[in-house]
């Protein structure tokens, strides 16, 4: 997996936006069969997109938080 989400050209909420217009498409069975794989392989790329661009706001966080900590804990002892 790469350190940077893959492009989809999308932000995460319109991605989370279009993924949910797939679902709705895919639960109401109003999909054309000859688009069915097309709308799945494009969920799938959504979903990826999604949980890399999540991985990079935790490790983004994570350092924030580690940061905040040390500088607590250096400011403790060192007054």
């Amino acid at each position: 997996m790469t350190d940077q989400p893959e492009d989809v050209g999308l932000s995460y909420a319109e991605a989370l936006a279009e993924l949910d217009e797939i679902l709705g498409q895919l639960e109401s069975s109003t999909v054309d069969v000859d688009v069915l794989a097309e709308r799945v392989a494009r969920g799938a790329q959504l979903v990826r997109f999604c949980r890399q661009r999540l991985q990079v706001v935790r490790v983004d966080v994570d350092t924030v938080v580690e940061q905040l900590l040390d500088d607590t804990a250096g400011g403790r002892n060192g007054g």
